[in-house]
């Protein structure tokens, strides 16, 4: 049986960083319950236009996206933090609506390795 093929997480990223499976489903969960809190959070800040407070969950955001995303999305998370640390409030927008779909992803494909079975 072949490993899941994943478009934003890294299973490989997480075993580097946890050493073994039993280590990366324990924080694969810690992040899925971070992300069920964090996304709707990153939401209602954006949508109440309240960078310094999108800024803060999306820092949190950035602190794990390198030990559990591809290249490309921990590039796009970096990216989004700081552009919240600025006033452009239509940039942060614009490049959230990109973002999100990914991050929703992140949590699907975390959410099916949680319940893959073993």
């Amino acid at each position: 049986m072949s490993a899941p093929t994943h478009s934003c997480l890294s299973i490989e990223r997480a075993l580097e960083y946890a050493g073994d499976m039993q280590g990366v489903l324990t924080l694969l969960g810690s992040l899925q319950q971070s992300l069920h809190i964090d996304l709707p959070l990153l939401q209602d800040r954006l949508d109440a236009n309240d960078l310094p407070g999108a800024n803060r969950v999306l820092h949190q955001i950035k602190g794990f996206s390198p030990v559990f995303c591809v290249d490309t999305l921990v590039a796009e998370v970096i990216r989004l933090e700081a552009l919240s640390k600025g006033t452009d409030l239509r940039a942060v927008h614009e490049a959230y609506a990109h973002l999100a779909p990914q991050l929703q992803q992140l949590l699907s494909e975390v959410q099916a390795t949680l319940c893959a079975p073993r």
